[in-house]
């Protein structure tokens, strides 16, 4: 009866000490700065969401979380070197519908996987896609577009942040759905595609709202409708495409961190608690909004449900479209 006391007391204090040494990691975390890859270069949605995230965790943690801009190949570089990071809690990566639920089924041969290699944190926003064309393009109305379109095949382009990315497979969408030809022109990155867009250099594009807003609201640029299933209420005058003719269209971006797999889940539960606090403030909420993004969050088994959903749905439409990467 002692031993068998003094085993069990022996395998409480074991318990306790697991326990306790648990909540330290997850009250010690960060002890040193924090790498954030943002595998796109700056000026693009993921870029903006990033650098939120990235300086709401700074001020919470008191130590700095750096921003690792590595653009290039539709985000694979930097989602690829995140995957091959540590699993320490000291890399993390922004990831989002291109990186984690388009390129596993456009590319054959991706040297990550969107599952296996990575410990999901959490949902960070939601981002509307908006249909935007130069100023000078005579067109004013989604069916213009596509009567246009229609008319002048393979004379219209538009820009993407490179061949595999969301914007590409957006309009890839959309052209499948309109019967339309319009040639892609892929860059490196959203701001370069910008550059080109505002110039006149390119007809138009489909990408996430906040890097298009400032565009449009200097004229520089022509808002034609949203991809989202409403209307955005800080644009409540522009129709989405599916009111305007193309009911089955519907693309909403998502933005979310990750860190390498086997990252110690308290370690991924600390990062998600700290990201649900910066995101339930007002201030956090509003600068969102005022970029046409909108906070999302929840838990790290909602976010890893998501991504597996959204690789099965653009399984589907990349066979459909037939859409390939440049």
């Amino acid at each position: 009866m002692t031993s068998f006391s003094s085993a069990a007391a022996a395998a409480i204090l074991i318990v306790m000490g697991l326990a306790n040494d648990a909540a330290y990691a997850q009250q010690a975390y960060p002890v040193r700065p924090v790498r954030l890859i943002i595998p796109f270069p700056p000026g693009g949605s993921t870029d903006i969401v990033g650098r939120i995230a990235a300086q709401n965790l700074s001020e919470l943690w008191g130590y700095q979380v750096l921003v690792d801009n590595r653009g290039g190949a539709s985000g694979q570089i930097g989602v690829e070197l995140a995957a091959q990071s540590a699993p320490d809690g000291y890399t993390l990566v922004i990831g989002h519908i291109g990186t984690f639920g388009v390129n596993p089924s456009l590319y054959p041969k991706l040297r990550y996987d969107a599952i296996k290699d990575f410990s999901p944190i959490s949902l960070i926003a939601r981002v509307p896609n908006m249909l935007a064309v130069h100023p000078s393009l005579p067109v004013k109305t989604v069916k213009q577009l596509v009567d246009m379109a229609k008319a002048r095949p393979g004379v219209l382009n538009y820009g993407s942040s490179g061949s595999g990315s969301n914007p590409f497979l957006c309009v890839e969408f959309f052209k499948m759905l309109t019967k339309t030809d319009i040639v892609h022109i892929p860059y490196k990155g959203t701001g370069p595609m910008l550059t080109d867009l505002i110039s006149g250099q390119i007809s138009l594009t489909i990408n996430g709202v906040p890097p298009l807003l400032p565009h449009v609201q200097s004229k520089r640029l022509k808002a034609i409708a949203v991809a989202s299933d409403k209307r955005l209420a800080i644009l409540p005058d522009l129709p989405t495409i599916k009111e305007s003719g193309v009911p089955e269209y519907e693309v909403t971006q998502w933005y979310g961190m990750l860190a390498p797999a086997n990252t110690p889940s308290v370690i991924v539960s600390k990062i998600n608690s700290d990201i649900q606090k910066f995101l339930a403030r007002p201030d956090t909420s509003a600068k969102m909004s005022s970029q046409g993004a909108i906070a999302a969050g929840g838990t790290p088994e909602q976010f890893g449900t998501l991504i597996s959903a959204e690789i099965e749905r653009w399984a589907k439409v990349v066979k459909a479209t037939g859409a390939k990467p440049d």
